[in-house]
Formats: structure tokens, sequence, C-alpha cells
């Protein structure tokens, strides 16, 4: 399961549909608040500074880091402790601030099975970084939009040198020390017009499993000019929107769609088992019944929250304003901040606010809204609250279903649903029936 980028909750309910664990929470830890090394056009991030005080320290202090990692591991219900540690750049924090986190866990491990993972660019990974990484089992998430020419479009130093080489040189590092990676790619305005060249490079690369992040900015109205920051805030679920311009490099829904559909066509006739796409396997979840994973499409949010450099618990990472501040890990349970964010309507409002438009739409099974921070758009009859993306987002769910009931189809037989490229070729015929069934005739499967 991918475990970074876009936020995954812990699954409550197994494939029957029956409750098999307790809800869990996802914490996502930020140990250099929003300080980074690189100062990529489209980040939302970096101009967070601003609501902790420009020359304020953002390195997370050893009490703070102690206390949070007690925090969790009590607070979570669930056997596994996922650690997800982010930014800004979390390994300006150092090798020694991570050698100190593994110190911190290791009282735990008898109690709970703690994992980590690292959302990185890349750019500061060397020799050591990687054998440590190695030796601690890290999942690494690393930042790479696709080859050379769009990745340096938007990803850029603060000199504004394009990152693509220092980039490219760490996720080699990390294939080099068989570090266990994925790849998260930000999908922008310019970046949406070549799907095929993002995806084609990142195979050629060895990249086997790849998340894509729609770019989608607004920008600020006076309220949060006022704040210091450029780019709106979390859009009111329960209200219009008056500022609906959206920034330069935000992709546009339909281009984003369109994206998706044609690396898909490529994928599920020449890459199904080998190549995992996140946001396929999402929509292959969704169509089989189990609950998303992912927080832009479950039913409803409120689980997954951000841990700041100071210790402060916010509702999202989208959502790091005062308004939605839970508490602090040194004083607060975190399984007590989390049923405050839950209880208090932020996650259950996912679900009550949908426009009309959405409830009855054929695509909300997969979609359930997307992210509410990007819900700023007016429905054709003039209700507020649509996603940004909807037109992409429909436009690709609608296209992939005949994919996905031939897939559904090899799994409930006990087959893999690679075998769905060999149907494409024509019906393909297997020699068994259902197992579960006891029918022992043959199985043909057709797009």
């Amino acid at each position: 399961m991918f475990r970074l980028g876009e936020k995954e909750q812990d699954m409550s309910t197994g494939q029957d549909g029956h409750d098999t664990l307790p809800q869990g929470l996802h914490v996502e830890a930020k140990p250099m608040g929003p300080v980074c090394n690189l100062n990529c056009a489209y980040c939302f991030y970096l101009e967070k500074k601003a609501l902790f005080g420009q020359g304020g320290h953002y390195r997370m202090s050893d009490k703070i880091l102690a206390a949070f990692i007690r925090n969790y591991v009590e607070s979570q219900p669930t056997p596994v402790v996922e650690f997800v540690w982010h930014g800004g750049e979390p390994t300006l924090a150092g090798l020694d601030f991570f050698k100190k986190v593994i110190r911190e866990q290791k009282p735990y491990k008898a109690e709970k099975t703690i994992r980590n993972s690292l959302q990185t660019n890349g750019t500061l990974l060397t020799d050591d970084w990687c054998i440590f990484l190695k030796k601690n089992n890290f999942m690494v998430g690393i930042s790479l939009d696709g080859p050379e020419q769009i990745h340096d479009t938007y990803r850029r130093d603060r000199k504004g040198k394009g990152t693509f080489a220092d980039v490219m040189r760490g996720l080699n590092m990390l294939q080099k020390h068989g570090v266990e990676f994925n790849v998260l790619a930000c999908v922008a305005k310019d970046t949406a017009k070549r799907p095929l060249d993002v995806y084609h490079f990142l195979k050629a690369e060895g990249v086997e499993f790849i998340q894509f992040t729609p770019v989608i900015e607004r920008m600020s109205d006076e309220a949060w000019l006022n704040k210091g920051l450029t780019l709106a805030g979390p859009a009111t679920l329960d209200r219009e929107e008056k500022q609906v311009q959206v920034t330069p490099w935000t992709v546009v829904p339909e281009e984003y769609g369109d994206f998706l559909i044609t690396i898909y066509e490529d994928w599920v006739r020449h890459d199904v088992g080998k190549i995992f796409v996140m946001n396929f396997e999402w929509a292959l979840s969704a169509w089989i019944g189990i609950p998303a994973s992912v927080c832009i499409h479950a039913e409803q949010c409120g689980r997954s929250v951000v841990v700041e450099h100071n210790g402060d618990v916010y509702a999202c990472d989208h959502c790091v304003y005062p308004e939605y501040k839970l508490g602090n890990v040194c004083s607060d349970s975190l399984i007590k901040m989390v049923e405050k964010s839950v209880q208090s309507g932020f996650g259950i409002a996912k679900k009550t606010a949908l426009p009309n438009m959405c409830r009855e739409c054929s695509a909300r099974v997969a979609c359930q809204g997307g992210c509410p921070k990007h819900r700023f758009v007016m429905t054709y009859d003039g209700q507020p609250g649509l996603h940004y993306l909807c037109p992409g987002y429909k436009k690709f769910f609608l296209h992939i279903p005949k994919y996905l009931r031939v897939m559904a189809q090899l799994l409930e037989n006990d087959l893999p649903a690679s075998l769905v490229m060999e149907a494409l070729k024509g019906p393909l015929v297997i020699e068994r029936g259902n197992p579960k069934s006891g029918n022992p005739g043959k199985g043909i499967y057709v797009i």
C-alpha cells in the first residue's frame, strides 16, 4: 500500500465489508515545519512561515519529538503505527535527528509494530542517509515530476536553478542501497499536456510505485492576504467562495482527466501487475467496494492530522491555519484531538455538504467529492461546494469501468488482475470456474 504523498488512512473494514480493525489515525509530522531548501513554484507550504513568524526556530526539539512519539503510540488503536515525516524538507533536520527518532521509538516496539516513511525532494540524500534508511526499513517517497524539462519547469532551488540532476542523483542512490521507495509526481498545468512523456520516463528509471497529485491553488482574497498568504486556504463547505481565480500553474480540470486516461490506456495494456499507479489502485478498490484508503476520495475526513515542528496539531495538511488547530502533542491526546476534529463537523461535513450534483453523480463512489480544500466552484444550478477538478475526475472515473469490471471479475475468481492485458487482445477464456461457487466451467472475460 502506498504510504506517502496524499495522506492514507488505516483501513477499518475488510474486503467483505465487515469490521476487522478499529479505525486508526494517520499523523504526518513536519520536523522542520515549512522550511525547505527548494523554492518550487507550486508549493503551498513555504509561505506558512507567515503563520509561525518569519524569524522563528523551526527544527522540532528533542522534547517535542519524545512527546509526539509517546502520544502517537499510545493513541493509535491499530497494531501498526506509521510515522510519516514530511515537510517542507524533513532531511534538513539532519541525520542525527532521525537517529533520535529510532531511539525514541525503540521502547515501544514490544507493544506496537512501528514503521517510518520519509517524503523528500531527494536533493540532500547521501550514502550515509541511504545506509541509515535501509538499515531502519524506511519507506521513502521522492518528489519527481518527470523528465528534466518537465520537472525543472516548477521544481527549482532558491537560486532559480533546476533540481532534476540533484533529484535523480538522490533517486539513484536509493536504488543503489536497495531502499524501498516510490515517486510522488505533481501534475501542474504544463505537465498535464505530456502524460506519456512523464509515465514512460518514470518506467525507464525503474520506478514501480507512482502517485500523481494534481496541483490546485487559488489566489488569496483580502482575508488570506491579511494573514500574509498569497494562496487561499481551504474552501468553506457551506458557502459560496468569492475568490475562484486559480494560480497560473494550476492544472486544467479536463486536461488532468485526459492525463490520467492517457496513462491508464497505456498501463492497462502493458503494465498491470508491474507498475503500480496508486490513482488507479484507488479506483479499483472503490469499484470492488473497499473503503478508500486515501483521504481525498474517502467519504469523510478528519482522521489524518498534522503535527508541526512546535508540536501543534492541525486537522489536515491543507488546514494549517489557526482556526483548524486542535491542540499540542505535549499537552493533548492525539486520539482526543482527532475525535474533536471529526465530531466538530470537519470530517462529517465532507459528506453532508456535497451539492446535489455530486450526490446524483455516477462517479461519486470513486470520487466522493474530492478534497474539501478545493471545493470552491459553483454547480450548474448555482450550488456552492463543487470540486474544482470535477470535470476531470468525472471524465477519468467514467472512462475506466470497462476495465475495472474485468479486473474485479478476475480477482473474484482468484486470478491476477494482470490478465486484463490478455482480455484486451480478445475474449479471454480461462478453463476454470469460480472456485468460491464450486462451478467447474469456463470463465470468459471480455472488454
